[in-house]
């Protein structure tokens, strides 16, 4: 079967289309014939080699994680065959790292990808939603609603979210609903964001309001906050889904809630809640252009999610 792989460590530039043999199911397994995938960080940051000493790789490695297709081989699962299904899993080299309920992957950027099946990640897709929606939804979704029910924002309540134009915050805008939501951007990113129900956009770069009650962050180091936290009221919150984990001493605030958002084990619902969502998507590409694609996010802006159809 053809798949993206990477041969080493090293940018999406250096990852190529190849040929690598079908993987097979295990008990409890299904094999999908692969229809779609969005690109996520994980793509870009586990092959690169920044984290290679807490996640080592073997080679090659194929990345992926949010997919929909239609399930071909499955031993001992809740699945028959045939069955079209949507979700999101990770490489099985983080596994120590992935929850207690594991959603693992032989790496969905592929003709062909082999996923755990009992996980709440992976899910039959409703027909009202569409393959290229179910393929983007996965992972912008499932934060989407951790960050929701761990910052519990109160109508009237004003929230700034920081990277909104990214899969998450485009996927989170229209959750904040009876909130005064305050939207980082580019110029020519107001209109979709008015539109996701941002009321106020400010560019990157620009001072944030201040006395604002919730700071989303969606794209900054943990250890870059410190900004966003002087925007925080006394007693508000920060949430952020980047890494490193915070610490205190990044932001020099002892009087506003700090915490790293991270749902590994579905705590907050799995893909069948998801599917309730509708994602942003930025472009499109033919799977002969996966590679394209990935640099793409690697080192350009977009708005909404980048999906790999696989014909």
């Amino acid at each position: 079967m053809k798949a993206v792989i990477a041969n080493d460590y090293g940018p999406p530039e250096s990852f190529t289309i190849a040929e690598i043999p079908v993987p097979e199911p295990g008990p409890g397994q299904i094999q999908v014939r692969i229809d779609a995938v969005s690109i996520n960080p994980g793509d870009i940051v586990i092959p690169s080699g920044a984290y290679r000493a807490q996640t080592p790789l073997t080679f090659p490695h194929v990345p992926g994680n949010d997919f929909v297709g239609t399930v071909t081989k499955q031993s001992d699962s809740p699945y028959e065959v045939g069955d079209q299904i949507f979700g999101h899993a990770v490489p099985r080299a983080l596994k120590a790292m992935a929850g207690a309920n594991p959603s693992m992957t032989t790496g969905a950027l592929a003709e062909y990808a082999v996923f755990e099946a009992g996980t709440p990640f992976i899910t039959r897709r409703p027909p009202e939603l569409s393959p290229i929606d179910a393929a983007a939804l996965p992972t912008a979704g499932l934060t989407a609603r951790a960050l929701i029910a761990t910052a519990q924002p109160q109508p009237g309540e004003t929230v700034l979210v920081i990277g909104a134009t990214g899969g998450v915050g485009t996927t989170v805008l229209p959750l904040l609903t009876h909130t005064n939501v305050i939207a980082t951007g580019r110029p020519g990113d107001q209109d979709l964001l008015h539109g996701l129900g941002a009321e106020t956009v400010v560019d990157y770069e620009d001072d944030y309001p201040a006395d604002v009650d919730v700071v989303l962050n969606l794209v900054l180091p943990t250890d870059r906050l410190q900004r966003a936290a002087t925007a925080l009221r006394p007693g508000g919150r920060l949430f952020t889904i980047t890494f490193p984990p915070p610490r205190p001493g990044m932001i020099d605030r002892d009087d506003i809630r700090f915490e790293l958002v991270l749902d590994l084990d579905g705590r907050f619902g799995g893909m069948a809640e998801v599917a309730a969502l509708r994602p942003t998507i930025a472009a499109t590409y033919p799977f002969a252009n996966a590679v394209q694609a990935l640099t793409d996010f690697a080192h350009h802006h977009t708005v909404g999610k980048l999906v790999v159809t696989i014909p």
